[in-house]
């Protein structure tokens, strides 16, 4: 079943991105380094598009006491999804007991009510790349797609109710964005409601409210123009979502981003911001996540690229070959002002093989400099040059290492799959 070409579990150890280890857990992977750069690289991308549209980032611990998930709904809802609480001991009736966080919507809640809001500061969008944890049963966890340990890049605007539409639509856009950058493809969207247990005790009984809240969400689809199918069964149990699915090589669907829009937990928390009545209102709170789990996100790159990242994204972007020896200096001076470029450049010299060895071993690096006796030859004249290939076995031949470095760093910033562009053969 797992073994398709583009498995991420069997490329993720082959390429050295991440692993897992029996003594730490099951569903609770490491990174190495590659995989980290790869992961750091995404949430740095995701934080700037976030401050972009205006987010505002906060940290909150990964921990809270059990009372916060029974005020917030969670404990009644979802613990069958939590960790057991963790006893901190102390008198019988004063125990305290802790929980791992299963989501971050309480937290976000709390640091929203720790400060009065007036009408004029809303809609207030508070983000955080935060870490929570799931009891997955060990049966279906593997790989990335599926852990106990996820890194979720979450949000949550605190808005009124005639900004929802248009803060669930600005959502929806940051999504679609996020994709075209990333290269992902949506293969579609859902719109996630309760189902036939809607009475069973996994969703918040309150009709209206559910019914407001996914006329709102419908919307908000409609005015982005995006076509959706409606799914019995898959909200969460606090409000509808708009869940965008994305599939595998093989064709297994999973969901990676959504846009929730919740009357219920501003409810629970007594939330509210003053009016321009002077009045205390009622806030909205829409959840919404880009990239969803980091994990996930990571997972489908591997699959969709084969390793073979795009060069914004990948872990090693430029490596240097010095033929023998005696080109090595320049090749260290070539990897000097790279990496001042701030590329992530490696150099592999002679001790690591022939060169033809070298290369091979390089075969999903996008960019490969090779410094023999010409390049070294020419370089002496002034600027060092190296004989450039590409990746996809394109060879621009020999480059000036100002213009090479420089070029490189264009094809990041722009953030395509193109490795060269305009003039090269």
């Amino acid at each position: 079943m797992h073994d398709h070409h583009h498995d991420h579990r069997r490329l993720g150890r082959e390429l050295d991105l991440f692993d897992t280890d029996p003594l730490m857990g099951a569903g609770l992977p490491y990174w190495l380094p590659d995989g980290a750069t790869v992961r750091h690289v995404l949430e740095e991308y995701i934080r700037e598009a976030e401050r972009e549209a205006g987010y505002r980032h906060v940290y909150s611990p990964v921990l809270g006491k059990r009372e916060l998930y029974e005020i917030s709904g969670h404990w009644d809802h979802y613990s069958d999804d939590m960790f057991p609480p963790m006893d901190l001991g102390g008198a019988e009736n004063s125990a305290e007991q802790l929980v791992l966080r299963p989501s971050l919507c309480p937290h976000h809640a709390l640091i929203y009510r720790s400060r009065a809001h007036s009408y004029r500061e809303l809609p207030i969008r508070m983000a955080e790349l935060g870490g929570m944890y799931r009891s997955e049963l060990s049966g279906v966890l593997g790989g990335l797609t599926r852990v106990r340990a996820i890194q979720l890049n979450d949000a949550h605007v605190f808005c009124t109710l005639d900004q929802v539409v248009d803060e669930a639509r600005a959502a929806l856009e940051l999504i679609t964005r996020a994709y075209a950058d990333l290269g992902i493809r949506a293969v579609r969207h859902r719109l996630s409601l309760p189902g036939a247990g809607a009475g069973s005790g996994k969703y918040v009984a309150d009709p209206e409210l559910w019914r407001r809240a996914t006329a709102l969400l419908r919307e908000a689809l409609d005015a982005s123009g995006i076509p959706y199918e409606d799914a019995e069964g898959e909200a969460a149990f606090y409000g509808p979502k708009i869940d965008v699915q994305i599939a595998d090589p093989a064709g297994r669907e999973a969901t990676l981003s959504t846009v929730q829009i919740d009357f219920h937990q501003p409810e629970r928390f007594d939330l509210h911001y003053i009016g321009p009545d002077g009045a205390r209102h009622r806030p909205v709170m829409v959840h919404r996540s880009v990239i969803g789990s980091v994990e996930r996100a990571v997972a489908h790159l591997i699959e969709q690229h084969g390793g073979a990242f795009p060069p914004w994204l990948a872990p090693v972007q430029l490596v240097i070959l010095p033929v023998s020896e005696a080109q090595t200096g320049q090749a260290e001076k070539l990897l000097r002002r790279a990496r001042r470029q701030g590329l992530r450049a490696e150099l592999a010299g002679p001790g690591h093989g022939t060169l033809g060895a070298r290369v091979r071993a390089a075969r999903l690096v996008p960019y490969q400099a090779v410094i023999g006796e010409r390049e070294a030859a020419a370089g002496q004249e002034g600027d060092l040059v190296a004989a450039v290939r590409l990746r996809d076995g394109r060879r621009p031949g020999a480059v000036p290492g100002a213009g090479l470095v420089d070029r490189i760093a264009a094809r990041v910033a722009a953030r395509g799959p193109e490795l060269w562009g305009g003039d090269a053969a």
